[in-house]
Parts: structure tokens; C-alpha cells; sequence
């Protein structure tokens, strides 16, 4: 059975600040640099995979996130495909804002619902359900063919990307959704069975 992979960045400079990122195309910083080394060493550690192919946003965090661990599992000439519907969702009049001015200025609760509910809209921004929606598009048309084909896929973006994903793959409902965090750096990985369509969430 292919393997699947998903990979979010290491730490932004912005992550570091604790500011709302989005679709702001912050930087890493020398954590998330390590965080994703980590990640490569930890994807080496038992069975090193082989990868048919890679997929990453258009936003440099996730690039060279990719970079790395590829630079580690000594695969660097895997071919790898940046597309906008990996980016992390807009968080429009946030992005860039301090997540705790926000708290102050609109409140906990509804600054809670922006980040983790899925039908929230920050002011100008995407909802989590508006990036499920390109997310699971792209995932569909484009990557799944490639686990149907039998081919190793290594994904590397975002925290509400890669969340969005994770409902499809592992049948989370949009209620508990909300309690679910994906760390920086830390490879989750699947088997996927053609046969069935079904993903199997291996242990770390």
C-alpha cells in the first residue's frame, strides 16, 4: 500500500510572534529550520520512505520545509508540485495581527470561532469550510491519482490546509474539527489502500 504523508511547516517568523498568519508569506525561522530537519530524521528513523512525488503551497514556509526534509531523507531530486490551494487559509483583517490584541480587542470567544470553527469567517477572510472546499478539490483531482497509481506522496503546508485534509482522510466532522491541532514538524502518516479507498493512520 502507497504511503501518504503530511508534513506542516516548521515555526514562521510570524508563528513565533504569535501573529495570525494566513496567506502572508513569512519566512522560517531557525526553530522551524530544526523542526524540519526533525521532520526528515524522524520520516528515516524505521523504514526511510521513497517518494514518487511531492506537493507544497506557493508560500515559502512550506517550500523550503519540503526542501529540508528532502535534503535529509537524501531525496532531493524528487519532483515536487506548488499550487495556491495548499496555502493556508486568508484570515483576511487578522493577518498580521497579534492573537492576543485580538482577544482583547473582539473577545476569546469569538476569536476561538475564527480560528477552530468551521463555518467562522474571519472579517474579509476564508472559513475553514472555504478551504476544505479547494483543499479537498485538489487533493481529489490531482494527488489522489497519484496513491491510486501506487505511488509514495510526501504533502507539505499548512496547519488549516493540512486540517481541512485530515477531515477527508480521516472522517472528522466539523464539530470535532474544532479540537483538533497539528504541531509544526511532525510527519503524520497514512497507508492508503487502493482497494478500498481507505486511509490507515500509521503510529509515529
Amino acid at each position: 500500500m502507497p504511503l501518504f504523508v503530511i508534513v506542516r511547516h516548521g515555526q514562521s517568523q510570524w508563528n513565533a510572534e504569535n501573529r495570525f498568519t494566513g496567506t502572508t508569506d513569512t519566512p522560517l525561522t531557525d526553530l522551524g529550520r530544526h523542526e524540519a530537519r526533525e521532520a526528515g530524521i524522524l520520516l528515516s528513523s524505521h523504514q526511510p520512505p521513497h517518494f514518487g512525488i511531492g506537493f507544497t503551497s506557493e508560500l515559502q514556509r512550506a517550500i523550503e520545509t519540503m526542501a529540508i526534509i528532502l535534503d535529509v531523507i537524501q531525496q532531493t531530486d524528487l519532483p515536487v508540485e506548488r499550487n495556491a490551494a495548499l496555502n493556508e487559509r486568508m484570515y483576511g483583517d487578522l493577518q498580521g495581527m497579534n492573537k492576543e490584541e485580538a482577544q482583547v480587542r473582539f473577545g476569546d470567544e469569538q476569536v476561538f470561532r475564527w480560528r477552530r470553527g468551521y463555518a467562522d469567517q474571519p472579517p474579509h477572510g476564508e472559513s475553514l469550510a472555504d478551504t476544505h472546499a479547494r483543499v479537498v478539490t485538489y487533493f481529489k483531482t490531482v494527488i489522489l491519482p497519484h496513491l491510486q497509481a501506487g505511488q509514495p506522496v510526501l504533502v507539505v503546508a499548512h496547519g488549516n490546509s493540512l486540517r481541512a485534509l485530515m477531515m477527508e482522510l480521516e472522517h472528522i466532522s466539523p464539530e470535532d474539527i474544532e479540537k483538533v491541532e497539528l504541531a509544526t514538524g511532525i510527519p503524520r502518516q497514512y497507508d492508503y489502500d487502493p482497494a478500498t479507498g481507505v486511509f490507515k493512520l500509521l503510529p509515529r
